[in-house]
């Protein structure tokens, strides 16, 4: 551990003014990111007395070499600013929200020329409107089949889009009446958008509103004696209605508000929020909390909001399209009301923030009484409920992964617990199109932004050892290099840094970090090659091992005899996970690569067809074989394909044909 004492900055050098902070470890990596109204306060609290620190700060202090600052004009660009580096750093010791489920949403992509309503999960993507979350799927199919007999939008896939669209046929919703079919320009572009427009805002809350103008015209319909209209109508009434009545009442219709409450232990808390839209609950969404800072409730609170609505944030910055339609979806994600069982410490900066990301007033408040107060114990004990669950789950789960790498570091005999374990397998057919995976176990789970995937030719593709003797230079060459660089730059200092974009170049790359074990797909000759590999480049403080599939043994440089695990061990069911992982990722780059290598050798033989225009053609018309019937003037209409080369193509698909006939 690093003594606070030898990075600490001089008291005098820390500006008074408010900020953001920033500690590394000594990898360079950001560990910890905070705010301040006052820096030079809030810093010299870390360094006082670090003995009467919380244990959590107390190990965060000792495990960073430096602190860095950027100051700034208010508490309201410090906010954005922390929310900016958390989002980008995700530093160990900051409040992790981690969703207690993937929930499903009711998105409508309206970035597309004829837009889809669909199911998503997952992150949000730009140009997308998003509805809940809900709870089940079910729901939202349930829902969205019920809207669709009025708003009779896109929701077929893109492959079947384009089906329909060449066959001139639509698909059975087209002849159900359930879609406007786009595809075979029953429906204008501008006619379709304007049907998903009226889907989005019905969804946002306009429901109340969009059946009294129905229930108006059906009875102007009606008096009209246009009969057959007014039945349609009131089909069309029934429909959103039932669609509508799905969310219980639970406040005036006036209501629009976010409700949050939280349960907590020592280590966890459970967060619940429910989103309430014209008294109505429209979606409900739960996050499990590390508490990794000791902060306090109100402090929670914060990060939470921060987190939540610091998307819709973020796309206001980024967004393409026209502030009518930003301020209206701004206004579905962000209500006027958030309500929270505790006041965050910096409310007033909040409100201020949310009412710009709104575009309108936006108030934080603690109910004491009333509707509002009751529907908080609801939600609390929804909290509560989860945090149970949760904690039945993952006390089942610490426990097993911890005893997996406790008896894998024992089996191993290796002096450090295995934080980070690096498992790599080859991939080939027959020497060709050899590849080769490099995956990432970080506390016994997956970590998958850090998988790595090589290229391997030349000699180094004769076989598997070569290969692999190449593919752990490589990583380990990489990360020497990165750290020379790190220590070219000299160590981590504390003091200021500008708030830009240069002020990220010094996170280190994924590579920088090296792993307590190498594990590697093979018997004796692929460790040997392992070892041989970080020998030659001075790496002496990792460990190799191999895993071999016949008996599932584990093999360790220079020893004759392997190391069994016992059958029913968890060390050992963790090291096959392992192993499984890197064979699944090498495996489907190698079928990814060989595929591409096919493509590229039946077109590689045209005269001035290079990488681009071959993969532009293969996108265009979704496989060789479709490419290979199109005519020269089919051809042509691939961007970049002219009269000239597409002439080329058909001669030599041509050629080929008559040869192989």
């Amino acid at each position: 551990m690093a003594d606070p004492r030898s990075y600490r900055p001089a008291s005098g050098d820390i500006p008074t003014e408010p900020g953001v902070y920033r500690f590394r470890d000594e990898h360079g990596r950001v560990v910890y990111v905070g705010k301040a109204k006052n820096l030079r306060n809030r810093l010299n609290s870390y360094f006082a007395a670090p003995e009467r620190l919380a244990p959590k700060t107390y190990a965060m202090v000792h495990t960073a070499t430096s602190v860095e600052w950027t100051v700034v004009g208010s508490e309201l660009e410090s906010l954005q600013l922390e929310y900016t580096w958390i989002k980008e750093y995700k530093p160990r010791f900051n409040i992790a929200f981690r969703d207690d489920k993937s929930y499903p949403y009711l998105a409508v992509t309206m970035r597309d020329k004829f837009p889809r309503a669909q199911v998503m999960r997952g992150d949000r993507k730009k140009g997308v409107r998003y509805f809940g979350p809900y709870s089940q799927v079910w729901a939202i199919r349930e829902t969205l089949d019920a809207l669709l007999r009025v708003f009779p939008v896109r929701t077929c896939s893109p492959g079947v889009f384009k089906r329909a669209e060449a066959s001139g046929r639509p698909c059975l919703l087209g002849y159900i009446d359930k879609c406007s079919a786009p595809c075979v320009g029953r429906i204008s572009p501008e006619e379709h958008r304007n049907l998903a427009d009226g889907l989005c805002r019905f969804m946002a809350g306009g429901a109340e509103k969009f059946i009294a103008e129905l229930t108006t015209d059906m009875k102007d319909a009606a008096a009209n004696m246009d009969f057959e209209r007014a039945a349609v109508l009131r089909d069309d009434i029934v429909a959103l209605t039932k669609a509508f009545e799905r969310n219980a009442v639970v406040l005036s219709d006036s209501t629009d508000a976010d409700l949050f409450a939280f349960v907590q232990d020592e280590l966890e808390a459970a967060v619940q929020v429910f989103f309430v839209r014209g008294g109505r609950i429209r979606g409900q969404r739960g996050w499990i909390v590390e508490k990794v800072n000791d902060g306090s409730e109100g402090e929670l609170i914060e990060q939470l909001l921060v987190r939540l609505y610091g998307e819709a944030a973020a796309h206001v910055a980024s967004a393409s399209s026209t502030l009518a339609e930003e301020t209206d979806a701004n206004r579905h994600e962000i209500p006027r009301q958030i309500l929270v069982p505790v006041l965050p410490d910096n409310a007033e900066q909040l409100r201020e923030w949310l009412s710009g990301v709104r575009g309108a007033k936006v108030s934080i408040a603690v109910p004491q009484r009333g509707d509002k107060a009751e529907l908080m114990k609801t939600v609390a004990e929804n909290a509560r409920h989860s945090l149970a669950l949760h904690k039945s789950r993952r006390a089942g789960d610490i426990t097993t992964r911890s005893a997996s790498l406790v008896e894998l570091q024992e089996a191993l005999e290796l002096p450090e617990p295995l934080m980070r374990i690096e498992c790599y397998d080859i991939s080939h057919v027959q020497g060709t199109n050899v590849v080769a995976s490099m995956v990432v176990f970080e506390d016994g789970l997956p970590a998958k932004s850090a998988y790595r995937k090589f290229s391997v030719s030349g000699d180094a593709a004769r076989d598997d050892t070569a290969s692999m003797y190449d593919v752990i230079t490589r990583r380990f060459k990489r990360y020497l290099t990165e750290q020379q660089q790190r220590a070219q730059a000299g160590p981590q200092r504390s003091g200021e840094v500008a708030s830009d974009a240069h002020a990220h170049a010094q996170e280190p790359a994924k590579f920088a970090y090296p792993p307590n074990l190498v594990l590697v797909d093979g018997g004796p000759p692929q460790v040997a090659a392992a070892q041989a590999a970080l020998s030659d480049l001075g790496v002496v403080d990792v460990h190799v091992a191999g895993i071999a599939k016949r008996l599932e043994e584990l093999w360790l440089p220079d020893d004759d005899f392997p190391v069994i695990l016992p059958r029913n061990s968890q060390a050992l069911f963790l090291v096959q996970r392992i192993r499984d992982e890197a064979h699944r990722f090498a495996i489907t780059f190698h079928r990814s690569k060989r595929g591409k290598a096919m493509v590229a050798s039946a077109l590689d033989a045209v005269p001035g067809l290079g990488p681009a225009k071959r993969e532009a053609l293969i996108k265009h018309f979704g496989s060789l074989k479709k490419l290979k019937a199109a005519s020269a003037d089919e051809l042509t209409q691939v961007q970049g394909v002219g009269p000239s080369l597409a002439s080329k193509i058909r001669e030599h698909f041509d050629a080929e044909a008559a040869a192989s006939g």
